[in-house]
Protein backbone atom coordinates (compact mmCIF):
# COMPACT_ATOMS: atom_id res chain seq x y z
CA UNK A 1 0.00 0.00 0.00
CA UNK A 2 1.31 3.43 -0.95
CA UNK A 3 1.85 6.12 1.65
CA UNK A 4 -0.82 8.76 2.04
CA UNK A 5 -0.16 12.51 1.92
CA UNK A 6 0.14 14.88 4.86
CA UNK A 7 -1.49 18.32 4.65
CA UNK A 8 -1.24 20.87 7.45
CA UNK A 9 -3.30 24.02 7.95
CA UNK A 10 -1.73 27.02 9.68
CA UNK A 11 -2.54 30.60 10.59
CA UNK A 12 -3.14 32.90 13.54
CA UNK A 13 -6.16 32.41 15.81
CA UNK A 14 -9.30 33.67 14.12
CA UNK A 15 -8.14 32.87 10.60
CA UNK A 16 -10.83 30.19 10.17
CA UNK A 17 -8.67 27.07 10.18
CA UNK A 18 -11.35 24.78 11.64
CA UNK A 19 -13.91 25.88 9.06
CA UNK A 20 -11.49 25.56 6.15
CA UNK A 21 -10.30 22.11 7.27
CA UNK A 22 -13.86 20.81 6.91
CA UNK A 23 -13.97 22.09 3.33
CA UNK A 24 -10.56 20.59 2.52
CA UNK A 25 -11.71 17.27 3.98
CA UNK A 26 -14.75 17.33 1.70
CA UNK A 27 -12.55 17.97 -1.35
CA UNK A 28 -10.21 15.10 -0.46
CA UNK A 29 -13.01 12.65 0.28
CA UNK A 30 -14.80 13.62 -2.94
CA UNK A 31 -11.67 12.53 -4.79
CA UNK A 32 -11.80 9.13 -3.08
CA UNK A 33 -9.25 9.71 -0.32
CA UNK A 34 -9.69 8.34 3.19
CA UNK A 35 -8.86 11.23 5.52
CA UNK A 36 -7.63 11.39 9.12
CA UNK A 37 -8.41 14.81 10.59
CA UNK A 38 -6.43 15.81 13.67
CA UNK A 39 -4.96 18.82 15.47
CA UNK A 40 -2.05 20.17 17.48
CA UNK A 41 -1.38 20.34 20.23
CA UNK A 42 -3.47 17.23 20.76
CA UNK A 43 -4.48 14.31 18.59
CA UNK A 44 -3.74 11.65 21.23
CA UNK A 45 -5.02 11.24 24.78
CA UNK A 46 -1.73 12.51 26.19
CA UNK A 47 -1.58 15.25 23.58
CA UNK A 48 -5.02 16.53 24.55
CA UNK A 49 -3.95 16.64 28.20
CA UNK A 50 -0.89 18.67 27.24
CA UNK A 51 -3.14 20.91 25.13
CA UNK A 52 -5.22 21.62 28.22
CA UNK A 53 -2.10 22.62 30.14
CA UNK A 54 -0.91 24.90 27.33
CA UNK A 55 -4.20 26.64 26.54
CA UNK A 56 -5.70 27.12 30.00
CA UNK A 57 -5.15 30.68 31.29
CA UNK A 58 -3.25 30.66 34.59
CA UNK A 59 -1.79 33.12 37.05
CA UNK A 60 1.55 31.30 36.97
CA UNK A 61 3.41 31.92 33.72
CA UNK A 62 4.89 29.16 31.55
CA UNK A 63 8.39 29.82 30.24
CA UNK A 64 8.82 29.85 26.46
CA UNK A 65 11.20 26.88 26.59
CA UNK A 66 8.80 24.83 28.71
CA UNK A 67 5.99 25.70 26.30
CA UNK A 68 8.09 24.56 23.33
CA UNK A 69 9.13 21.29 24.97
CA UNK A 70 5.56 20.46 25.98
CA UNK A 71 4.39 21.04 22.42
CA UNK A 72 7.09 18.79 21.00
CA UNK A 73 6.32 16.11 23.59
CA UNK A 74 2.73 16.10 22.36
CA UNK A 75 3.94 16.21 18.75
CA UNK A 76 6.16 13.14 19.10
CA UNK A 77 3.21 11.15 20.49
CA UNK A 78 1.01 12.53 17.73
CA UNK A 79 3.37 11.51 14.93
CA UNK A 80 4.10 8.07 16.33
CA UNK A 81 0.53 7.10 17.24
CA UNK A 82 -1.70 8.95 14.76
CA UNK A 83 0.00 10.62 11.81
CA UNK A 84 2.62 8.06 10.75
CA UNK A 85 0.31 5.01 11.12
CA UNK A 86 -2.40 6.77 9.10
CA UNK A 87 0.03 7.65 6.31
CA UNK A 88 1.44 4.12 6.28
CA UNK A 89 -2.11 2.79 5.89
CA UNK A 90 -2.57 4.93 2.76
CA UNK A 91 -4.77 7.52 4.43
CA UNK A 92 -4.39 11.24 3.90
CA UNK A 93 -3.75 13.24 7.08
CA UNK A 94 -5.21 16.72 7.50
CA UNK A 95 -3.80 18.45 10.58
CA UNK A 96 -4.64 21.79 12.17
CA UNK A 97 -1.17 23.14 13.00
CA UNK A 98 2.12 21.24 12.99
CA UNK A 99 5.80 22.16 13.46
CA UNK A 100 5.42 25.42 11.52
CA UNK A 101 3.30 26.65 14.43
CA UNK A 102 6.30 26.25 16.74
CA UNK A 103 8.42 28.43 14.46
CA UNK A 104 5.61 30.99 14.33
CA UNK A 105 4.44 31.04 17.95
CA UNK A 106 7.48 30.10 20.00
CA UNK A 107 9.96 31.51 17.45
CA UNK A 108 8.21 34.58 16.09
CA UNK A 109 5.88 35.21 19.01
CA UNK A 110 8.04 34.26 22.01
CA UNK A 111 11.36 35.16 20.43
CA UNK A 112 13.07 31.79 20.84
CA UNK A 113 15.98 31.27 18.41
CA UNK A 114 14.80 29.50 15.27
CA UNK A 115 18.02 27.51 15.32
CA UNK A 116 17.04 26.01 18.69
CA UNK A 117 13.61 25.02 17.34
CA UNK A 118 15.29 23.49 14.29
CA UNK A 119 17.63 21.42 16.47
CA UNK A 120 14.67 20.17 18.52
CA UNK A 121 12.68 19.42 15.37
CA UNK A 122 15.53 17.41 13.85
CA UNK A 123 16.03 15.46 17.08
CA UNK A 124 12.32 14.75 17.59
CA UNK A 125 11.11 14.25 14.02
CA UNK A 126 14.08 14.05 11.67
CA UNK A 127 13.07 15.29 8.21
CA UNK A 128 9.37 14.56 8.77
CA UNK A 129 7.15 17.41 7.61
CA UNK A 130 3.87 17.93 5.71
CA UNK A 131 3.72 17.42 1.97
CA UNK A 132 1.61 20.59 1.65
CA UNK A 133 0.93 23.45 4.07
CA UNK A 134 -1.86 25.98 3.64
CA UNK A 135 -1.34 29.19 5.60
CA UNK A 136 -4.45 31.33 6.09
CA UNK A 137 -3.22 34.89 6.42
CA UNK A 138 -5.05 37.62 8.27
CA UNK A 139 -4.05 40.90 9.97
CA UNK A 140 -3.47 40.37 13.68
CA UNK A 141 -6.16 42.82 14.78
CA UNK A 142 -8.80 41.16 12.58
CA UNK A 143 -7.93 37.68 13.82
CA UNK A 144 -8.12 38.80 17.44
CA UNK A 145 -11.56 40.37 16.90
CA UNK A 146 -12.82 37.17 15.28
CA UNK A 147 -11.41 35.05 18.11
CA UNK A 148 -13.13 37.30 20.64
CA UNK A 149 -16.49 36.90 18.89
CA UNK A 150 -16.03 33.12 18.53
CA UNK A 151 -14.88 32.25 22.05
CA UNK A 152 -16.86 32.53 25.26
CA UNK A 153 -13.53 32.42 27.10
CA UNK A 154 -10.22 33.24 25.40
CA UNK A 155 -7.46 30.67 25.83
CA UNK A 156 -3.91 31.54 26.94
CA UNK A 157 -2.69 32.27 23.41
CA UNK A 158 -5.82 34.21 22.43
CA UNK A 159 -5.17 36.51 25.39
CA UNK A 160 -1.79 37.60 24.01
CA UNK A 161 -1.18 41.15 22.77
CA UNK A 162 -1.71 42.31 19.20
CA UNK A 163 2.09 42.74 18.92
CA UNK A 164 2.58 39.07 19.81
CA UNK A 165 0.02 37.94 17.22
CA UNK A 166 1.55 40.22 14.60
CA UNK A 167 4.98 38.64 15.22
CA UNK A 168 3.38 35.22 14.77
CA UNK A 169 1.84 36.35 11.51
CA UNK A 170 5.13 37.75 10.23
CA UNK A 171 6.85 34.44 11.07
CA UNK A 172 4.26 32.56 9.02
CA UNK A 173 4.73 34.94 6.09
CA UNK A 174 8.49 34.43 6.29
CA UNK A 175 8.07 30.65 6.20
CA UNK A 176 5.85 30.90 3.13
CA UNK A 177 8.24 33.27 1.36
CA UNK A 178 11.22 30.99 1.88
CA UNK A 179 9.61 27.77 0.64
CA UNK A 180 7.15 28.34 -2.18
CA UNK A 181 7.14 24.65 -3.05
CA UNK A 182 5.47 23.43 0.16
CA UNK A 183 3.57 26.48 1.40
CA UNK A 184 0.45 28.04 -0.08
CA UNK A 185 -0.59 31.42 1.27
CA UNK A 186 -4.33 32.14 1.26
CA UNK A 187 -5.92 35.52 2.07
CA UNK A 188 -8.28 34.75 4.97
CA UNK A 189 -9.81 38.24 4.87
CA UNK A 190 -11.75 37.33 1.71
CA UNK A 191 -15.33 36.05 1.72
CA UNK A 192 -15.89 32.38 2.53
CA UNK A 193 -16.74 31.63 -1.11
CA UNK A 194 -13.55 33.32 -2.33
CA UNK A 195 -11.45 31.48 0.24
CA UNK A 196 -12.94 28.15 -0.77
CA UNK A 197 -12.22 28.94 -4.41
CA UNK A 198 -8.60 29.69 -3.46
CA UNK A 199 -8.37 26.42 -1.51
CA UNK A 200 -9.71 24.53 -4.49
CA UNK A 201 -7.12 26.15 -6.78
CA UNK A 202 -4.35 24.91 -4.49
CA UNK A 203 -5.72 21.46 -3.64
CA UNK A 204 -6.83 20.42 -7.14
CA UNK A 205 -3.37 20.31 -8.78
CA UNK A 206 -1.93 18.67 -5.64
CA UNK A 207 -4.59 15.98 -5.93
CA UNK A 208 -3.89 15.51 -9.63
CA UNK A 209 -0.22 14.93 -8.90
CA UNK A 210 -1.12 12.29 -6.30
CA UNK A 211 -4.14 10.94 -8.15
CA UNK A 212 -3.01 7.32 -7.99
CA UNK A 213 -1.36 7.49 -4.55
Amino acid sequence: MRRGCFISVEGIDGSGKSTHIKFIQQLLEASGKTVTVTREPGGTMLGEQIREILLTPRSESISANTELLLIFAARIEHVQKIISPSLAAGKWVLCERFTDASYAYQGGGRGLPLSDISILENWALGCFHPDLTLIFDLPASVGMKRALVRSQQLDRFEQESVDFVDRVRMAYLSLAKNNLKRYCLIDASLSLVEIQQAIQREITPFLEIHLHV
